[in-house]
């Protein structure tokens, strides 16, 4: 029996950040930086890789300020000088314009992409919907496994666009799984062999702050529904 060699993939999602301020008004998605708490959870995921002499031969991100700056408060932990790698098209999934959705319907607008097994035409925030979000995810997956330059690499992106890459490892199909829940700063553990089918799980959603996610039993989602219905009720 020959067992072929695997490479591994440490996918990680941002740390938290400040979407809405206090009265729910939405902040600009794709400026917001890592607020105190996504600064130690970064911190603490990098102090785990450093404490296992765990090194990258390649770090991607997305390129936006959030993952960007995650991505460097890890390598400042294993003191590597890489400059991580900006991927556009793992870009968070894009919604829609929040003031023209209904409150009748903000609940499904923020959820229903989410769901198990979400169909591909659910949209997120009525923006992009699960389909278009695919279509942009499994090509980027499949060019990282192409290229037979790295063993070791580390990808730091979103909780949308996590759920996409761990559901096309999990079923190796056009399957979205949007209730993998992504915690801010977590650590997910892929490995990754020859043929397309070949994944093997590690660990999903381990969060070094956190790891038995004891603050909540809301999804990511949820939570960001809570927020910003304060702006409905001014």
């Amino acid at each position: 029996m020959t067992i072929e060699k695997r490479r591994r993939i440490y996918l990680m999602r941002h740390g938290n950040v400040t979407y809405f301020d206090a009265d729910g008004t939405a902040y600009p998605p794709d400026e917001v930086p890592l607020n105190e708490k996504g600064r130690a959870q970064t911190t603490a995921a990098g102090k785990v890789f450093a404490e296992l002499g765990i090194q990258f031969d390649r770090v991607i991100t997305s390129n936006l300020p959030r993952t960007i700056e995650s991505a460097r408060r890890v390598l400042a932990e294993t003191r590597q000088l890489i400059e991580p790698e900006q991927w556009p098209e793992f870009q968070e999934v894009r919604g829609g314009v929040l003031e023209v959705i209904h409150d009748d319907d903000l609940e499904a607008a923020f959820t229903h992409a989410f769901a198990s097994m979400a169909a591909e035409h659910k949209k997120f925030l009525d923006g992009e919907s699960v389909g278009e979000l695919l279509d942009r995810i499994h090509p980027a997956i499949d060019k990282l496994r192409a290229d037979p330059s790295w063993d070791t690499v580390l990808l730091v992106l979103h909780g949308g666009v996590n759920r996409a890459v761990l559901s096309y490892a999990i079923t190796s199909q056009r399957i979205f799984l949007g209730n993998i829940e992504q915690a801010p700063g977590c650590i997910n553990v892929l490995d990754v062999g020859v043929r397309d089918n070949d994944w093997v799980i590690q660990s999903i959603n381990y969060s070094p702050l956190l790891p038995l996610q004891t603050e909540s039993r809301l999804s990511t989602m949820e939570e960001m529904l809570h927020q910003y219905r304060k702006s409905r009720v001014r």
